[in-house]
């Protein structure tokens, strides 16, 4: 069997995610044949013997994968252990024989959807920074909001280590004396945002819960329980993954036509700046449309 990176490997067998791994084996938390490797090595998994924090990791071929909605109650961490002690998610998926971890994480204090998985290419994909999933949360907090904080809220907000959020939209459930109730819907998610968000505007969130990721819905789950994820909602979360990943920009013309446009190193009256060979074509492809009569864009093809 070819060899494949080890990162990948630890992500297929349901150890974490490919980033989650990328980080334990920057830290030197991993060793093949009894060596520590580098981020980028590969190995054979039919060959070589992988050791994760001192322990054998057996890989398994041809696992069945898991894709789990999991109601977590308020009180548990999102993590597989933990150092203090405290209740875990793990804890309430143990009679599933695969070794899950969590898709991106709720907070101790947050409860709702939470995606389960051992389906490593799955998890990084939904998780990837390009924000391409939505989020949808209903969220108490006090004071009750006024429209200028729900305005700051849905327009971004800075938070406190200087970094913006999206926009968002909310929508207003209830709003009383004392507290307001509101749906958010995000399309990112760092670590605690949205009560951050809240903190950034002067507000306290007292109950927070997920409703939805993507065409993932919460429903009638009880707190505690899980349930399989339909073939639907894994094909429409890989969607809606792919059509966020960033995708390199198309030129408006051929490349074998530039070097007939003259003055093609200036825009206006200043030479365009260094860039990469994609960009240089895409700026000279916008003023070969501008600046080219169709007359004469008709004479080059012909050449």
């Amino acid at each position: 069997m070819a060899e494949e990176r080890i990162q990948k490997i630890m992500s297929e067998q349901g150890l974490c995610s490919r980033r989650a791994a990328e980080q334990i084996i920057a830290e030197g938390r991993v060793k093949v044949n009894g060596h520590p490797v580098k981020v980028g090595d590969k190995m054979d998994p039919n060959r070589d013997v992988l050791h994760v924090d001192d322990e054998r990791i057996y890989i398994q071929k041809n696992q069945q994968m898991y894709y789990l909605a999991l109601y977590k109650p308020r009180g548990y961490v999102t993590t597989a252990s933990d150092e203090l002690g405290r209740k875990t998610v793990m804890e309430l998926v143990a009679d599933i024989p695969a070794r899950l971890y969590p898709v991106g994480r709720l907070d101790k204090d947050s409860e709702g959807l939470l995606l389960m998985t051992n389906d490593g290419a799955f998890a990084q994909a939904v998780t990837h920074p390009s924000g391409g999933i939505s989020k949808l949360y209903r969220v108490t907090v006090q004071p009750r909001a006024d429209e200028a904080q729900i305005l700051k809220l849905s327009s971004g907000v800075v938070l406190d280590d200087g970094t913006k959020t999206m926009p968002c939209a909310i929508n207003v459930v209830t709003d009383e004396p004392g507290r307001t109730v509101m749906e958010m819907t995000l399309k990112e998610g760092k670590n605690r945002e949205i009560r951050r968000m809240c903190e950034a505007v002067g507000l306290e969130v007292i109950r927070l819960k997920r409703n939805a990721e993507g065409v993932v819905k919460l429903g009638m789950l009880q707190p505690g329980k899980y349930r399989e994820l339909t073939k639907a909602e894994v094909n429409g979360l890989r969607a809606a993954a792919a059509k966020a990943a960033p995708r390199p920009a198309r030129p408006l013309c051929s490349p074998r036509l530039l070097p007939a446009v003259p003055g093609v190193l200036w825009a206006g009256t200043k030479p365009l700046r260094a860039k990469s060979t994609s960009e240089h074509v895409s700026e000279i492809s916008a003023l070969f449309a501008k600046f080219v009569t169709f007359s004469e864009k008709k004479e080059w093809n012909k050449a």
